[in-house]
């Protein structure tokens, strides 16, 4: 008997409950009641989310600082900050929002003459709106012009990146980024494209990455379990495009590089990451601290999502929270 043929989904085709999109125009905050358990906000107390979104974790935070505190908040994304200003000031405390990447954040500190924050915050992962929003291009479930950036004033799209770097320095992103391994093959699918056509949408590349790396995704009885991959070669590619397009792991390095000096005495930060790039980056530098005496304590373990988190939000499933604390001061 033959096998059944693999069936692919339309890509409008809306999800059935308990798969990985949130409802349309919804966006749920990761690990909430952890990242408020760790970095305990206090009544006067100055956090820094360094990474705004739809104000699902600042909204929170600032109401535990109150009146007598302040919120600095962050986006690279330009879109986010008018969407998230009225819930902030439906909480009717202080707060800064700035539009910018997280590695500048010294700078924008010092324009509203901070000299070191209590908490601070970087959830790195993206809201489940910029994901549907097909304009921007992240997601290959809905075709759309390959673009990525985070802010679109500036940097070169995801298309531009592909039909002009070499194909050895594809192949390398699709690996290094992506865990992919099938990154040499769908590299050269991509240059062998290009020289035929410009690839300029989701859809191409989808199409394309199907081809080059065909995935066996049938189940049912007898299927062999190394059939089963927890990423798609699609995920793969289009999350190692997405980090390359915003320089994300370079800005990470940058942020944790300055985290020492943003802190007060006893602060905290806590980092929410979801990609396996991130979390080692983050990791090493939270040892690397934690050995030298520039931290007092951090996590040994990642903190991970409920079962019941996961089930609520399915985009949260590969979350991983990290902590680190200053010492106080003597």
């Amino acid at each position: 008997m033959s096998e059944p043929k693999r069936r692919k989904r339309p890509f409008n085709r809306p999800r059935r409950k308990g798969q990985r999109s949130t409802a349309h125009g919804e966006h749920r905050p990761v690990l909430l009641a952890e990242v408020l358990t760790v970095l305990n906000p206090q009544p006067g107390q100055v956090v820094i989310d360094c990474t705004l979104g739809f104000a699902g974790h600042s909204v929170e935070l600032l109401r535990r600082v109150g009146a007598a505190g302040t919120l600095v908040a962050i986006d690279l994304d330009p879109d986010n900050i008018p969407r998230a200003e009225p819930k902030l000031a439906e909480v009717g405390f202080p707060f800064k929002l700035h539009h910018g990447n997280f590695a500048g954040v010294p700078t924008f500190l010092a324009m509203e003459g901070i000299a070191g924050v209590d908490g601070l915050l970087a959830d790195l992962g993206m809201s489940s709106m910029q994901v549907d929003d097909r304009e921007r291009g992240f997601s290959f479930m809905r075709d759309g012009p390959l673009d990525m950036r985070m802010d679109r004033s500036r940097g070169k799209t995801a298309a531009v990146l592909l039909n002009t770097l070499p194909e050895e320095e594809l192949a390398a992103a699709f690996r290094d980024l992506g865990d992919e391994p099938a990154a040499a093959a769908i590299a050269a699918a991509i240059v062998a494209q290009r020289a035929v056509q410009p690839i300029e949408r989701t859809g191409e590349l989808r199409e394309l990455i199907d081809r080059a790396a065909p995935v066996d995704v049938v189940r049912g009885p007898g299927r062999p379990a190394a059939r089963k991959q927890r990423l798609l070669p699609t995920t793969r590619v289009f999350q190692s495009l997405r980090i390359l397009v915003n320089r994300e792991l370079a800005n990470l390095r940058q942020l944790l590089r300055v985290l020492p000096d943003l802190l007060n005495p006893g602060g905290t930060a806590a980092f929410i990451s979801f990609h396996s790039g991130e979390d080692r980056i983050i990791k090493a530098a939270f040892r690397d601290g934690l050995r030298t005496g520039i931290y007092e304590a951090a996590s040994d373990d990642p903190i991970r999502p409920s079962e019941q988190e996961k089930l609520d939000n399915p985009r949260a499933r590969s979350a991983k929270l990290r902590w680190a604390r200053k010492p106080a001061a003597s």
